[in-house]
């Protein structure tokens, strides 16, 4: 959990007899040190803000009522100022509250310091392969929030059933855990075009192994992480929760059931070495059968999708996810979704409205910081307001591109 945003505050009375537009100036001012030390992007606040952040600078309570004249002498001088200090101190989580309100959370993170070496390590980011016509990037094979969630998420789509299940002791995978699952199929695939590559020069070459041994310092440089302590204890936990995460998929026929596939975001792990610090240093992955077959063995070029280097940026787990539905549906034209299939395809726990107002808030913060290559747009529909996912450049929706709540798997 990180440390509480500390504010240097007016005091009431100082605040209290300012004008109107030297209390919104000062509001502003201090909307503007909030979003700095919160990543968030600068916003200048409407009318409507500064009337509510007006108000609730002033609050008063009980215990802000004055309950006999001012003092005059030193002591009582000096015992109103700690008074108000300390009430000002413990409005300090309600003020900070009332910005969090008023501002919108940030789109994206800031890259670590030695970010520059990330081409290094992974050339392209690569989601999870086709596998019979079911693709991962159609929902989110994970819990969205960074909290644990125990439970079953279960997708009822046109042509299949989806159940993301995760173990009792640690949960679902979540989607920050994902990075760790993107690391391994990206590193996956490097090594098969290698193989493919050398192959078409008639060189011998041993096929890809099913296991890897990545350092943990490469998955975080992966993943476009710091390499502080907390981060590694994050990956040893990140990685008991996507090898206790499965997926079990039932396809659909005519309305009746013909098969089910039952996949691991990965098989299995264990901690080769650790650090002199008891951290993680290197461990060893060994990659399911459905992603090796899906980037080693299909023939042609594997039907995986390359994702931008930017989306580890991503800091929110809903923005996560409609990006890798926007990377789906729209590819390199437009899309559109009602709102009730995106939260259909979210596994969110919210209500439908609640979980529509936290896309329009969400899709509302990046007209100031965009996803990378969509734009986001909520526009109505007949039924129900519709997200368009467009791919940035791309003005139309074009006479292919999903008109209708679902997509169909292709």
């Amino acid at each position: 959990m990180s440390d509480p945003v500390r504010l240097d505050l007016m005091p009431l009375d100082a605040f209290g007899a300012l004008g109107l537009h030297e209390k919104n100036a000062y509001l502003q001012a201090l909307a503007d040190t909030f979003c700095a030390r919160t990543g968030r992007e600068t916003l200048v606040l409407n009318k409507d803000a500064l009337s509510r952040l007006r108000r609730f600078y002033s609050r008063r309570s009980l215990a802000d009522l004055k309950v006999g004249p001012e003092p005059t002498d030193s002591i009582g001088i000096a015992l109103k100022a700690l008074g108000d200090a300390v009430k000002l101190n413990e409005r300090q989580p309600d003020i900070v509250g009332a910005l969090v309100s008023e501002l919108p959370a940030p789109v994206m993170r800031e890259a670590p310091d030695d970010d520059a070496q990330l081409a290094f390590f992974v050339p392209n980011i690569y989601d999870a392969p086709l596998k019979d016509d079911v693709n991962l990037m159609d929902v989110a094979p994970f819990s969205l929030g960074k909290a644990k969630r125990e439970g079953v998420i279960r997708y009822e789509l046109k042509d299949c059933i989806i159940t993301i299940d995760g173990s009792a002791s640690a949960g679902l995978a979540t989607v920050f855990d994902y990075d760790i699952f993107l690391h391994m199929v990206s590193s996956l695939a490097d090594e098969a075009n290698r193989y493919r590559r050398a192959l078409e020069k008639g060189l011998r070459i041993d096929v890809p192994a099913r296991v890897y041994r990545p350092n943990a310092a490469h998955i975080l440089k992966f993943c476009r992480r710091s390499n502080g302590g907390k981060q590694y204890k994050d990956l040893e936990a990140a990685l008991d929760r996507l090898k206790g995460t499965s997926v079990k998929v039932v396809n659909l026929g005519n309305g009746n059931r013909r098969e089910m596939i039952s996949m691991s975001l990965i098989q299995d792990y264990r901690t080769v070495s650790r650090t002199t610090t008891g951290n993680v240093d290197q461990v060893e992955i060994e990659i399911p059968d459905w992603v090796y077959d899906g980037v080693v063995r299909q023939k042609g070029n594997p039907q995986i999708l390359t994702l931008n280097a930017d989306y580890f940026l991503i800091s929110q787990g809903l923005g996560r996810y409609l990006y890798r539905l926007s990377k789906r549906a729209a590819g390199k034209t437009v899309a559109r979704y009602g709102m009730t299939e995106i939260h259909k395809r979210s596994g969110s726990k919210q209500a439908l409205p609640q979980f529509a107002h936290q896309v329009r808030k969400f899709v509302e913060s990046t007209k100031i910081a965009p996803l990378p290559e969509y734009d986001l747009e909520i526009i109505p529909g007949k039924r129900e307001d519709v997200l368009v996912m467009r791919a940035r450049g791309t003005e139309t929706l074009h006479a292919g591109a999903v008109v209708a709540p679902e997509l169909p798997f292709d």
